[in-house]
């Protein structure tokens, strides 16, 4: 005889311990709005559990448990793509990754979990069919439904407040990175797992899909981050109302995000933008507008995610591998930055920024062959009106190389096509110093200074010629002006700060300026035998 009913008048753990006291054997079905799920049973006793449209979560169960690893997993689930008979347990034991016992206990694992799940559902209806059995699984396990019940409660009331901040599976949220920068909050392992996941592009369904975790832990791991003020709404994945918003309300909200960002209106450019992206989900476009946005204000890793996402969604356009490549290189991720000109310069042979940029990292790698041809080809395709970021990047390509007089040649010209470039100068400024000129050095190094103040290399550099002089008190305040504008300036500039200091029998201050310097270079041999040497006289 059958046994239905809705969940509203009795709920999924009343169900149960009717069917346990009742010995049934059959299957148990549960629809809550879209969401299907079966439950099925055996004398009583739990035996199977699963949720329609759910992936299959075994293999992420293990792989998260470190039983196998991702590529033992991907291996297994391209033979199950052949072998579509046979279960993807049966083929990771038929492989040796791991043991029956092993895969019993993680199979006993999932289906705990999926009747957690079913325990959250309390709207729709259920159904149960007796006699019913399932389809050959990998393993039917034996489970009493009420040593179930007291964790099913627990979670239920969790999923209580959870619901307050994640009150639909279709909404989409991003991470606020600023913020959890400069908070000192610990993540927990899931949090940690779907940080990487929270980029605007999916909602809580795709989340969970993609983390491979439950939808309990994903659900606790959100409603911490967004407790914590670290998550905020993107908007929701599209519903059929969603799609009629028309095309002249994305276009009003394009309008204004490139009006602010022409004007210089960052945060309220962004603000536009992603409000396109948040009505029109695959705008390209929208997210290129908020990377550029955060590539100016130095947000590395934001433009990173919205560039890829740019990426993703409009065919890898010249101009978002060019500014992905940049965040790349900002964020010291050079292989990638590598990758990423690469292919913005097969798709637009004749720009020059994108050579630049892409010599840039070549030089950054260490590669001086490559920088030097990337750069020379720019040169080609500047014709005359050659921009300061490529004097600079070749004159270092052809120092870093040893050839000092093509450094010089091209310093020489940097200075006569920008001459009220700082930059500029101080790279030449630095070839007269080595090759030997330090009058020269000096007066257009002193030069550059009094334009440009701002720059702390350039106090930094007159501090050495002064150093070299031996007019200690002036390099001492060259040297504390550089290291006030950039403290993490170098470790070269600290250790002759604490030599000063020494020289004026300033120990102890000599002592901290040499252990600063230390923190920036653990291998710098000097400076470990200066504090050993004053160690010896304390």
């Amino acid at each position: 005889m059958a046994i239905k009913g809705s969940l509203k008048e009795a709920s999924l753990p009343d169900v149960l311990q009717l069917l346990a006291l009742g010995q049934k054997s059959g299957c148990l079905s549960i629809a809550d709005r879209s969401n299907f799920g079966y439950i099925y049973f055996d004398k009583g006793r739990i035996c199977y559990a699963s949720i329609v449209n759910r992936r299959d979560r075994l293999g992420d169960i293990l792989a998260k448990h470190e039983k196998i690893t991702q590529e033992q997993l991907d291996a297994a689930i391209h033979r199950q793509a052949k072998e579509r008979d046979k279960k993807l347990g049966e083929i990771l034991v038929a492989q040796g990754v791991i043991s029956q016992q092993e895969l019993e206990r993680y199979m006993r694992m999932q289906i705990e979990e999926s009747v957690y799940y079913l325990f959250t559902w309390t709207q729709g209806t259920f159904n149960f069919e007796a006699d019913v059995r399932p389809e050959q699984q990998d393993f039917l396990v034996s489970i009493n439904p009420e040593s179930l019940l007291l964790e099913g409660a627990r979670r239920v009331d969790e999923w209580s407040l959870i619901e307050k901040k994640i009150p639909s599976f279709d909404l989409i949220f991003v991470v606020d990175r600023d913020r959890l920068a400069i908070s000192d909050a610990k993540l927990t392992e899931t949090q940690d797992r779907l940080l990487a996941l929270l980029d605007g592009s999916r909602d809580v369904n795709q989340v969970i899909e993609d983390s491979g975790l439950g939808e309990f832990e994903v659900g606790k791991g959100l409603y911490g981050l967004a407790t914590a003020g670290f998550l905020h709404r993107a908007g929701r994945t599209a519903s059929a109302e969603d799609v009629q918003m028309t095309d002249a309300r994305v276009e009003e909200h394009r309008n204004l995000g490139i009006a602010f960002y022409k004007t210089g209106m960052l945060d309220e450019a962004t603000r536009e933008f992603r409000r396109v992206a948040e009505l029109r989900g695959t705008d390209a476009n929208a997210h290129f507008f908020i990377g550029l946005v955060a590539l100016k204000q130095a947000r590395w890793r934001e433009a990173m995610e919205a560039l890829r996402l740019a990426a993703e969604k409009g065919g890898s356009r010249p101009a978002v591998l060019h500014n992905l490549g940049l965040a790349y290189e900002q964020l010291g991720k050079l292989g990638e930055a590598e990758a990423a000109y690469a292919e913005a310069a097969t798709r637009a042979r004749t720009d020059p920024r994108v050579y630049v940029g892409w010599g840039v990292v070549a030089l950054k790698r260490g590669d001086h062959g490559s920088a030097a041809g990337r750069l020379d080809r720019a040169k080609e395709l500047f014709a005359e009106k050659i921009p300061p970021i490529w004097f600079w990047a070749r004159a270092l390509t052809a120092a870093a190389s040893g050839d000092f007089e093509m450094a010089e040649q091209v310093a020489a010209q940097a200075v006569e096509m920008h001459p009220q470039n700082a930059v500029l100068r101080n790279n030449r400024a630095v070839l007269q110093e080595l090759a030997g000129d330090l009058p020269a050095a000096e007066e257009l190094a002193r030069a550059a200074l009094r334009d440009e103040p701002s720059l702390p290399q350039l106090s930094k550099n007159l501090g050495d010629l002064a150093y070299r002089g031996s007019r200690y008190d002036e390099a001492w305040d060259l040297y504390q002006r550089a290291v006030e504008l950039a403290p993490d300036l170098g470790d070269d500039v600290y250790f002759k700060l604490g030599n000063i200091a020494y020289k004026r029998n300033a120990r102890e201050q000599a002592s901290a300026l040499w252990r600063r310097a230390l923190e920036l270079n653990p291998k710098h041999e000097l400076v470990k035998a200066n504090l050993d040497t004053l160690s010896t006289l304390t």
